[in-house]
This record gives C-alpha cells, structure tokens and sequence, in this order.
C-alpha cells in the first residue's frame, strides 16, 4: 500500500499561517498579561506586527482568537476524511470505535500546547461571550465527526449519536482533569468506560 504525500506547502500557505500564529501568538500574550477585555484588536495587530485589515482576513473579531486553535481540528478532521478507507460502521459502538482516535487526536493537538490550553479554558470560564462560542464550536466539532461518519455511509442516525458520545467523552476527560498532559489519557479512560457500559 502506498503512503500518500502530501504537497509541499506553498510560499503565500506559509505565510499566511505565519501571519495566523503571530496573531494568536501576540493575543494570548495580552490575554495572559492584561485580560480579555481590557485588550483590543489594534493591541493585537500592533503587538503581531500586522495590520488591522491583516488581523480581520484572519479572524472575524478577538475572540476568534482564542479559538484559532478549533479551525486546525476542523482541518484535521477534513484531512482525514479525504485519506481514509474504513469500513462503514452501522452500530453506535462501531462508529465510536471510528471516531476514538480522532478524537484522542484532537485532544493531543488541544493539549500540544499547555499553556495555550490553560489559558484556553481560563478565558473560557470568566466570559460569558467566550463561553457561547465555545458551544458553538464544539458543537460544530461534533457535527463534523458526523458528517465524516456518514460520508462513510453509516447511517445518519447513528453518526450523529455516535459524535456525540465521541465529543462528550473528551468533554468529560476536560472536566476531570485540569492537567493538558493527562488530556488524552482521561478520554481514553471515557471511551473504555463507554464500552464496559455498552
């Protein structure tokens, strides 16, 4: 079986991640130094160094920032997507074994950066604004598994089931530890005991 490659990414992709993770780079130090709501969008382009219609190509207003990090699982999820060949799965626990190492993926990238994560949540839990958002896109996560599931051809019903209990076992795992570093061992857990109930 051959590996697939992928493309070279090319100059203007390099640069417009680098002009991404510089603005979130800068936000999060602003974030940490001085709050949410006490940092503008001109603080974080002038800190960045971009421009203020730079930042807005990028991110639709500063709490966008703080879920840069959302739009990079989407891809993941995207990603893979586009590269697999799994069988389909026409039971609640199979399409939950599909969608564990996804998941626990997700939960590494989540987690890769600690201290992004932890002010991540932090920010999260003092804005109510932040909050909302933060439904939204995990719901959005969620949908997307499940999409992913039934382009596989598993039926509808069970994809959109299976998401949800896929998302809600790394949900549980956040809760139970406040530690990036155990992230993914905690949703691991969640899924095991997903199946000794199933």
């Amino acid at each position: 079986m051959s590996e697939v490659v992928a493309a070279p990414e090319s100059l203007t992709v390099r640069k417009k991640r680098r002009a991404q993770q510089s603005i979130v780079d800068a936000a999060d130090e602003l974030f940490r130094a001085h709050g949410f709501e006490n940092v503008s969008v001109t603080d974080i382009a002038a800190r960045a160094e971009v421009g203020r219609t730079t930042f807005f190509r990028y991110f639709g207003d500063k709490a966008e920032v703080v879920f840069a990090h959302e739009q990079r699982m989407l891809d993941t999820i995207t990603d893979i997507a586009s590269h697999d060949s799994v069988e389909i799965a026409y039971t609640p626990a199979e399409a939950i074994d599909q969608l564990q190492p996804i998941v626990l993926e997700l939960c590494a990238q989540a987690s890769a950066d600690p201290a992004g994560y932890t002010l991540h949540y932090e920010l999260i839990a003092k804005h109510l604004e932040l909050r909302a958002r933060d439904a939204l896109k995990t719901q959005l996560i969620a949908d997307t598994l499940s999409d992913l599931l039934v382009s596989r051809g598993t039926p509808e019903n069970v994809a959109i089931f299976a998401a949800q209990i896929a998302l809600a076992c790394a949900q549980t795992a956040r809760r139970r530890t406040s530690n990036p570093r155990t992230l993914v061992t905690e949703t691991r857990v969640a899924f095991e005991q997903v199946h000794l109930r199933a």
